[in-house]
């Protein structure tokens, strides 16, 4: 195997760096911008630093808009309730299609990527109607349910892949030495699936917590609605966008993705590269 040039090498991290810094700064700008005042947010000359800025952006977030409480409730009950569901229903679909042969097994899978090109704003009408005919508007469960359906067919096929990566064999050397089959694998094969688990989790998590468009047309009641959908209370076709509050609150609704993904990155890395290359 050849040896990489140090010229090579270093051009590499440096074009790493680069791409690191371009990804970076709008993160950096949304938190800058969040302790900035209104003069400094629209003065001519930007301001590239937050020091010795201010909390007001923070405060006018709690003092100015209505409900964040009630936001804050809504969307943590119907992410955590959406990425428990669909991993539930998530894996063992993945275990019938990867563990059985049945007739429409193939077909199934062509399904799932079909549903993934379908835009979600073609669904809107359809699906406000059959929530409505359920009387399930304005509540978490209703909401829960788009997005579960949202999130499986992803999950579906993360989870494939990563089954289809064990050996069959693990489990069937545990029944040998005495395992029932359901003890093989949950003592075997499962404890082996939580990176897939951990990795389809993360994207459920994501995509629930950032949702915006399905959450504004189904959660219409101002105690109902979601933290983004929250968040574009304080945009007015009068006075404008307050972009202070605006990028406050983007700031503290990043907080909690940020803090799950460092609570499962290592898990979460093993479980794409698994997922993606095998199956």
């Amino acid at each position: 195997m050849s040896r990489v040039s140090p010229t090579v090498r270093t051009t590499a991290n440096l074009a790493g760096v680069a791409i690191l810094l371009v990804f970076a700064f709008p993160v950096y700008w949304m938190v800058s911008t969040s302790f900035q005042t209104r003069a400094e947010i629209r003065a001519p000359e930007p301001t590239w630093h937050p020091f010795g800025g201010s909390l007001d952006n923070y405060r006018r977030l709690f003092t100015d808009g209505d409900g964040f409480t009630d936001a804050l409730r809504t969307s943590l009950s119907v992410t955590l309730l959406t990425v428990v569901v669909a991993l539930l229903f998530a894996f063992l679909a993945a275990l019938a299609v990867s563990r059985f042969r049945f007739r429409g097994r193939k077909s199934f899978v062509v399904v799932l990527l079909l549903v993934q090109m379908i835009p979600t704003e073609g669904l809107f009408i359809s699906q406000y109607k059959m929530l409505e005919s359920a009387d399930l508007t304005n509540t978490v469960i209703g909401l829960t349910v788009l997005y579960v359906a949202a999130v499986l067919p992803f999950t579906i096929w993360t989870l494939r892949g990563f089954v289809a990566g064990l050996p069959v064999d693990l489990e069937e050397a545990a029944m040998v030495d005495g395992c029932t089959r359901t003890g093989a694998f949950f003592r075997i094969t499962f404890p082996l699936l939580a990176p897939g688990l951990v990795a389809t989790g993360v994207f459920g998590f994501i995509q629930a917590w950032n949702e915006f468009t399905v959450g504004l047309v189904v959660m219409t009641r101002q105690d109902s609605k979601t933290l983004p959908v929250w968040l574009s209370t304080f945009t007015d076709v009068n006075r404008g966008a307050d972009w202070g509050a605006v990028m406050a609150g983007s700031t503290l609704i990043a907080i909690p993705v940020i803090v799950f993904f460092l609570l499962v990155q290592g898990r979460m890395v093993g479980g794409l590269t698994s997922g993606a290359v095998k199956g």
